[in-house]
């Protein structure tokens, strides 16, 4: 944790300031102490150089396992590819050059997969997760001195309110309690004149006939090592059929959603060994969530404009993407 995050951070309780106590700082990084509250008097450690805010167990424990497991699987600078940069400015529509001097915060940060494109444009960024992801994203990124890692809840979010210019949600709204909640909390961080871009799970009919639908009630239920264990079993037994269904003429690609294994081939350009890598960590992701509440365009668009948001664009494109700025004169809610 750096210094000048302490402007920002307030006691997500009673949003009351935090008294900053240092055990051990490294070169300007705060690699443990305390943040105490001056009107509650709630204290809030800082462990490994992340402010935490709340427990270490909650619902979301299955993606603190699986970005652990898998810390580097999905960076650009692993994979080689700008897959996630692609998808980044594609579904943002935000120019690098616009967002190095702003602050940009991350909700849902996991191992960091957007975090480091975020931080190529210069930016000074806050990446935010609810699971122990923190830590891998912190391992993944944290030498980057533009970058602060905090572990806090969407809902009690630990920041002064507008002040943020650019907010992003990607791969993470669905997963939790309240996705409408979660989505004002968003719009509540964003600065006059700031950005907000987030992406949903498409609400379909046909999502009754996606096994994951009907698996995840069970899967959901298993600790983590023992659907990390059938997840694995899973791929290498189905993943030939998935591949041999995928190549089929024309209907390949719909064909391969029978089978309950995650596969990207002909659409990421990945190595065999990343294909199936990506396999084992996005099927797991996909039985593993305790929430999964997909949401149409329709909903999602009256989300923005319940929050007066402009310069809203919300459609579909595979995910269901929206994207909107806060006046930087009137009201927004």
């Amino acid at each position: 944790m750096h210094r000048d995050l302490t402007d920002l951070i307030v006691c997500p309780s009673c949003q009351h300031n935090l008294i900053l106590e240092v055990d051990r700082e490294t070169a300007g990084d705060i690699e443990s102490g305390r943040l105490r509250c001056e009107g509650c008097v709630a204290t809030y450690p800082i462990v490994r150089s992340v402010p935490r805010f709340v427990p270490g167990e909650n619902y979301s424990s299955s993606f603190g396992f699986q970005w652990n497991r898998f810390r580097r699987t999905q960076l650009d600078s692993a994979t080689g590819q700008p897959i996630t940069r692609d998808r980044f400015f594609s579904q943002s529509g935000w120019r690098p050059s616009a967002m190095a001097a702003g602050w940009t915060l991350d909700l849902g940060c996991g191992a960091g997969r957007f975090a480091e494109v975020t931080l190529s444009t210069g930016t000074r960024l806050v990446a935010v997760d609810y699971s122990a992801a923190v830590d891998a994203c912190r391992q993944n990124l944290g030498a980057d001195p533009r970058l602060d890692v905090v572990q806090a809840d969407v809902y009690q979010l630990p920041f002064r309110r507008q002040r943020f210019d650019f907010v992003y949600c990607f791969g993470v709204l669905q997963h939790t309690p309240d996705v409408h909640r979660s989505f004002a909390a968003l719009v509540d961080q964003i600065a006059p004149g700031g950005q907000i871009a987030v992406d949903v799970y498409p609400q379909l009919a046909l999502n009754a006939l996606w096994p994951k639908y009907w698996l995840r009630p069970v899967t959901k239920r298993l600790s983590s090592e023992r659907l990390f264990s059938l997840v694995s079993s899973l791929v290498d037994i189905l993943w030939p059929a998935s591949l041999a269904l995928g190549r089929t003429p024309i209907v390949g690609r719909k064909l391969r959603y029978a089978l309950p294994v995650v596969n990207y081939e002909g659409r990421l350009p990945l190595s065999p060994t990343q294909l199936k890598e990506w396999a084992v960590l996005d099927t797991f992701d996909m039985l593993a969530p305790a929430h999964d509440h997909p949401q149409s365009v329709a909903t999602l668009g009256a989300w923005f404009d319940e929050a007066r948001l402009t310069e809203v664009e919300v459609f579909r494109r595979g995910l269901v993407i929206g994207r909107g700025s806060r006046p930087r004169h009137g009201t927004a809610h």
